[in-house]
């Protein structure tokens, strides 16, 4: 078993932190509890060259550098023409060497792409045409469609995307092996779509810094090389996945950030798509579009959790999620001070140095051992997030959801225990 994160992004894409660098992606992969990074960015030249004096081969398409394995990924942006309307469509690109990486280079550099503007590449190809060159250069390519409900750039997206999975990649799509649930959606949101029902449901940070690593990740079952990891996607040989609360997520209601309108599915079917201050259309969020696309009702599932983890008893074969928050935000709640406070940033140095990595703390570590290192709150604020006992205000329109972990009654308790 290996937890992976295979969306990211190096110091080479926009709006990334310029500490992304390999020893620092090693260093917090270590700290978050990731065994399998990707790399990101692995077309960008500049970052490619350094990946490869950088990284020493491990085994089968696996390299590794400081105890921590990586493989070739990026991510790539399409955009382009379909039947008269403009689709945006990212993908991420899984390679089983940093040699494929510079083959599909070359073959895109002569497609015009110019790949040393951004770390996440923008493209005129369609995303069947860019998975046809991928598979015809490096058959053994993984290609994933990314965060594939948010509303600009993705596969399903209600600004940008397609209905149907075949209409956006036709004879291709068998190759397909998965997709990736993005911040604002989690696997049961997805097990209510029927076109998805062969395709393995994987999720991945997207970080661009490097905190951000590991808030979302999969746990595979299978051993660290390239080709147990394509058979682990076909097979959906996951043990389950480590999801946002989807209403965290900043496109998961719809809505209009300028004007302040937020509207749920059920009001979206009762006022309309436009926004009652403007009259302008709502940006439509991830709960709306599944609901438009869905084949089954949320009852249907037959969700069942414990300990944490979330299955279908409906659809037993589909690999279970947790929903997490962040050590930081958790501490930083349970002590009422922002995450950018020194306290904060020492409770959390001192449990990461003491009990063990933050993915383990926030899901097996025992809550006395928390307790006894950082006190009651803090245990009792993990506790809460393992049973999913927290209060959100779902985020829209680019807006990231807030999210809390203890009422003001339950903060007055905390403010009274602590002074």
């Amino acid at each position: 078993m290996y937890i992976a994160d295979l969306h990211l992004h190096s110091r080479f894409s926009r709006a990334c932190s310029k500490d992304i660098n390999v020893p620092n992606l090693a260093k917090w992969a270590k700290i978050k509890g990731l065994n399998l990074l990707g790399t990101g960015d692995c077309l960008h030249p500049i970052w490619q060259k350094e990946l490869q004096t950088s990284l020493t081969k491990f085994q089968d398409g696996f390299y590794e550098f400081a105890g921590v394995k990586f493989v070739a990924t990026t991510e790539v942006s399409c955009i382009y023409s379909d039947q008269g309307k403009v689709k945006r469509i990212h993908l991420v690109l899984i390679l089983p060497s940093l040699e494929s990486a510079n083959k599909i280079s070359l073959e895109l550099i002569k497609k015009g792409v110019n790949l040393a503007s951004d770390g996440r590449p923008i493209m005129g190809l369609s995303a069947h045409d860019l998975v046809a060159l991928v598979l015809t250069t490096e058959p053994q390519a993984l290609i994933i469609p990314a965060h594939i409900w948010t509303p600009w750039f993705s596969l399903f997206g209600s600004n940008s995307g397609y209905d149907f999975f075949n209409e956006c990649f036709k004879d291709l799509s068998s190759h397909i092996l998965a997709v990736e649930t993005g911040l604002s959606s989690e696997p049961a949101m997805n097990w209510r779509i029927a076109d998805l029902d062969h395709k393995a449901i994987v999720s991945f940070s997207d970080a661009h810094s490097l905190p951000n690593l590991g808030r979302e990740a999969t746990v595979f079952k299978g051993g660290l090389s390239f080709a147990e990891l394509k058979d682990d996607l076909l097979k959906q040989n996951i043990n389950y996945t480590i999801e946002f609360f989807p209403e965290e997520g900043k496109y998961h209601y719809s809505g209009h950030r300028d004007c302040g309108v937020v509207f749920s599915p059920e009001e979206v079917l009762s006022q309309g798509e436009t926004c009652p201050k403007c009259g302008k259309k709502l940006t439509i969020g991830v709960a709306q579009r599944i609901e438009k696309l869905a084949t089954r009702a949320s009852e249907d599932l037959k969700l069942v959790t414990k300990d944490g983890l979330i299955t279908s008893a409906a659809f037993s074969q589909r690999p279970g999620f947790k929903m997490l928050i962040g050590l930081e935000k958790i501490i930083a709640d349970s002590l009422k001070m922002t995450t950018s406070a020194q306290k904060v940033k020492a409770e959390y140095n001192k449990l990461i140095e003491h009990l063990d990595n933050e993915i383990n703390i926030l899901t097996t570590v025992p809550i006395a051992r928390i307790t006894s290192y950082s006190g009651q709150k803090i245990a009792e604020g993990v506790e809460k997030v393992r049973h999913g006992e927290v209060e959100i205000k779902p985020g829209f329109d680019n807006t990231y959801g807030e999210i809390k972990i203890w009422g003001e009654e339950q903060v007055e308790q905390v403010q009274q225990s602590l002074f």
